[in-house]
């Protein structure tokens, strides 16, 4: 447990640090100077981790990720743009839900659910449609673990002369994303996921250039990310109420992931607790949804138990009782739960996991983790 409550292996909210749950107990003046200048510095921190210094900038929204995802989609994509989004889990659909709320046209690239898209295909589909003006991806799916291939579909991107929108909510902060080298027109992502800070705001890397040419498009006041950026770059401030704590917690968050080592050494403590939480549970007889060649180090997808014994909330009671709180399933096809490998925690933790859950087992009177049949796809 972390200061006597449980911790959080899901994908977010996450446990955080001592020392970024501290940083919000100050308050702050949403006008005041020094507050701007946290702004600023975190905007500026969060430009570089994804390599775009030289030509995107962030733009930070209230709200949780997904504010910043309608926000990135209203304000880039134009009212007569067409959108293509490779579906392959829940939030990839979330994305296609937004875009019929805000009147966008868009097409899907259906795929199941441990299928991934190819910059191949994403390319064909572009070719065969001129509307298209923007691909939206999720780079990490995870409601499943899935990792997209986002090199090779933001180089299909650039080929055909489309504009990209990546959803690297669970990945920004563990894994590189080089928005410059790649020419990826926007990245958003949120403070409670690998940045290990609170929920709470949301915020895109845009490429200046894009942000310039798109103001009149937004369909909303407070999710208009051309004003938010002309409001901040003219005063400094936001244009609403900021979320005064949430900003002082992720820079706290930043300056330990700088001190930690920066992304390398973020990503690689997730992918050492996503070894031993895969080597745990599957010396238990669980088996996971996805290869191991398409998963992400950030949350692991599980199936459920054949055995008559086994319930999911038994399960999470009796883990939560011990220290951990796990996930459900997100899957509509398959009974699974999932795992998370995210947040202030290491190895240590993701093995006493393990020992937590073969504990519940045995308490529930479980003798096998063995599924009932094979993944099944869609």
């Amino acid at each position: 447990m972390s200061d006597g409550f449980p911790l959080l292996l899901t994908p977010g909210p996450l446990t955080t640090s001592e020392a970024t749950r501290r940083a919000m107990l100050r308050d702050w003046g949403s006008w005041d100077a020094a507050f701007n200048a946290l702004t600023a510095s975190v905007c500026k921190d969060l430009t570089a981790i994804v390599h775009g210094e030289a030509t995107h900038a962030c733009v930070p929204m209230q709200g949780s990720g997904t504010f910043a995802v309608e926000a990135a989609l209203g304000t880039l994509v134009p009212r007569d743009g067409k959108v293509l989004v490779p579906v392959n889990g829940a939030y990839c659909k979330r994305i296609v839900k937004i875009l019929e709320y805000l009147g966008r046209a868009h097409a899907m690239i259906e795929l199941a659910e441990d299928e991934i898209p190819t910059g191949e295909r994403v390319e064909r589909a572009l070719d065969a449609d001129p509307a298209i003006t923007h691909v939206a991806l999720v780079h990490c799916e995870t409601g499943t673990g899935i990792l997209n291939p986002l090199e090779e579909i933001a180089r299909a991107c650039v080929r055909a002369g489309r504009g990209l929108i990546v959803d690297a909510m669970s990945t920004f902060g563990a894994l590189d994303i080089d928005v410059a080298r790649e020419g990826i027109e926007a990245v958003v992502a949120a403070s409670g996921k690998c940045l290990e800070g609170v929920p709470g705001m949301g915020f895109v890397v845009v490429r200046a250039e894009a942000l310039e040419r798109c103001e009149g498009n937004a369909h909303s006041l407070a999710l208009d990310l051309h004003a938010q950026w002309t409001y901040m770059r003219a005063t400094g401030q936001w244009r609403f109420t900021p979320p005064t704590h949430v900003v002082a917690a992720l820079r706290a968050a930043l300056d330990q992931f700088a001190a930690e080592g920066g992304l390398a050494a973020r990503g690689a403590r997730y992918r050492r607790n996503c070894d031993a939480l895969v080597r745990g549970m599957t010396a238990l007889g669980f088996r996971p949804f996805l290869p191991a060649a398409l998963q992400a180090p950030i949350i692991v997808t599980f199936h459920v138990p054949a055995d008559a014994a086994f319930t999911f909330w038994a399960l999470y009671e009796k883990v939560r009782a011990r220290g951990f709180i796990l996930y459900p399933g997100k899957l509509t096809r398959v009974d699974t739960f999932r795992v998370g490998c995210i947040g202030a925690i290491g190895e240590d933790d993701l093995r006493g996991a393990v020992r937590a859950i073969a504990e519940a087992l045995e308490e529930m009177g479980v003798r096998s983790a063995a599924a009932a049949e094979v993944a099944v796809a869609g």
